[in-house]
């Protein structure tokens, strides 16, 4: 297969098929195997933007994949894993030295299968439409040709048209995830215009080396700059025939004229409101270990011991401070932004993602609103 048409693919697969934690790069495409694990990590995954366009679970009775667990063997020397009853090494010597692998038992691997079957469950419904099981139950080549047919093809899109999506909301208000939620399902290009900023400095761009002196100076970055980086994407093939979700741009009404005036009008826009105190919460109570990079949240997330706790740091812009200075200017521009897009919705995004997401793809999927004469 062409690498260059490579699909996205996360097979969430039963914790005994012995899969490595790591994503192959694939020049325009990746495999994922062995993640995500829990429903936590699924949404971890989504706030990153780690979108597959196909997933694949492999299912089997419980007593076969025991079975096979209890057939594993290691040899200490190469690292090579091998089966009693399908894998078996002809060499004698080989033979000689295999040992058998630690956390393979009937009752440690029971006891791995119920916790795979408790988290799947909670997986699953996160990627709809997009999810194929195949049993693995069967020869390896089948599973493979089964698997490779169904990454070969091209999911439609579930929106009756072609979605150019505005999401609006304060500092800490859930846009990112909503973004990438939305991307995920209806395979939207997503578009956040601070990171589309740092990925042309980063690049070391014409546009970029424009950029860097703003960002080193902490100055905000021209409107006009900032357009000329933003069309560019928004002008690109898979953002012309899928559709995008924009967040981070416009802030203002003077952005959203020059967005408009250019012919990049969104067709459905979504404020995102959420109470002071809630974002408060959400981003002054943020902390990451200097040591490891783990973040956590003290009160979502706390740290498991005391000397991890008295170790971490706040970064600066999740000062309370900040976090009400940047607060206030959104609401100032928030009021024009909202007569500006006559049409927004309004969502309260205080309460759980997934709710948060029902009421956005409510608006995605109905009808174009029809214009009052």
């Amino acid at each position: 297969m062409d690498a260059t048409s490579f699909p996205h693919v996360i097979p969430p697969e039963m914790p005994q098929y012995g899969q490595a934690n790591h994503i192959f790069q694939l020049m325009q495409g990746w495999v994922l195997d062995g993640l995500p694990e829990s429903r936590e990590q699924v949404l971890m995954m989504q706030t990153l933007g780690l979108a597959p366009r196909h997933v694949i679970v492999l299912n089997a009775p419980d007593m076969v994949l025991i079975e096979r667990n209890l057939g594993k063997r290691i040899d200490p020397q190469t690292g090579e894993i091998y089966h009693t009853t399908f894998d078996w090494p002809p060499e004698p010597e080989t033979q000689n030295r295999l040992v058998i692998p630690e956390g393979i038992s009937e009752l440690e691997t029971a006891r791995k299968l119920l916790e795979y079957h408790r988290n799947v469950i909670r997986i699953l419904p996160s990627y709809p439409g997009i999810l194929k099981a195949i049993s693995a139950d069967q020869p390896c080549v089948d599973i493979f040709y089964q698997a490779l047919t169904y990454v070969q093809t091209h999911h439609r899109s579930n929106a009756p048209f072609t979605p150019r999506v505005l999401l609006c909301g304060p500092l800490g208000s859930g846009k990112s995830l909503q973004a990438a939620l939305l991307a995920q399902k209806y395979g939207l290009v997503n578009v956040c215009c601070g990171q589309l900023l740092k990925e042309a400095v980063a690049d070391k761009s014409k546009h970029g080396e424009v950029i860097r002196p703003f960002f080193e100076k902490h100055m905000a970055v021209p409107d006009s700059i900032i357009m000329k980086i933003l069309t560019q994407r928004l002008d690109r093939q898979d953002s012309v025939q899928r559709g995008w979700v924009l967040h981070g741009f416009p802030r203002d009404l003077d952005q959203a004229q020059m967005l408009d005036s250019l012919g990049y009008s969104p067709n459905r826009v979504f404020f995102l409101n959420v109470p002071l105190d809630s974002v408060m919460e959400r981003l002054t109570l943020r902390r990451t270990d200097p040591v490891t990079g783990e973040r956590y949240h003290l009160m979502h997330k706390p740290p498991p011991t005391l000397e991890i706790q008295e170790r971490l740091l706040q970064n600066p812009r999740d000062s309370e401070e900040r976090v009400k200075l940047k607060m206030d200017l959104f609401y100032r521009n928030a009021a024009e932004l909202e007569q500006f897009y006559g049409q927004a919705v309004t969502v309260n995004g205080d309460q759980d993602p997934y709710t948060v997401f029902e009421y956005i793809e409510s608006g995605i999927i109905n009808p174009l609103p029809k214009k009052v004469p």
